[in-house]
């Protein structure tokens, strides 16, 4: 059964940065996509990062970029999102998710389809 473990949530101060990760088991194949999700308090879930493992190509909500980057080591199994000069907003808990099958842009508004999902790490970013 494919699992997908988050960690690297905290509690930093505006302008701070953390690193995310997202250990990836029981999958002995590779995902086509990988990303970043995240959900705050009240507020819709909203798709931050995802990375294309054939092309590597990246993606990004406008938001982020330029201060997050989304990476992936396969030989650790792990993905990565690193988070600079965080903001208030930032604040959310963060998900990993995975698609066997598709990558781009598109997957980053996807709501329903993933083939892996993780329970969350929880971010907080204080002013």
């Amino acid at each position: 059964q494919v699992q997908l473990a988050e960690s690297g949530g905290d509690s930093v101060q505006s302008g701070g940065s953390l690193r995310l990760s997202c250990a990836i088991s029981g999958y002995t194949g590779r995902f086509a996509c990988m990303g970043w999700f995240r959900q705050a308090p009240g507020k819709e879930r909203e798709g931050v990062a995802a990375i294309s493992n054939s092309s590597g190509n990246t993606y990004y909500t406008d938001s982020v970029k330029g201060r997050f980057t989304i990476s992936q080591d396969n030989a650790k199994n792990t993905l990565y999102l690193q988070m600079n000069s965080l903001k208030p907003e930032d604040t959310a808990t963060y998900y990993c998710a995975a698609a066997k099958f598709f990558c781009g842009s598109g997957f980053l508004r996807w709501n329903t389809g993933f083939d892996a999902w993780g329970q969350g790490t929880l971010v907080t970013v204080s002013s």
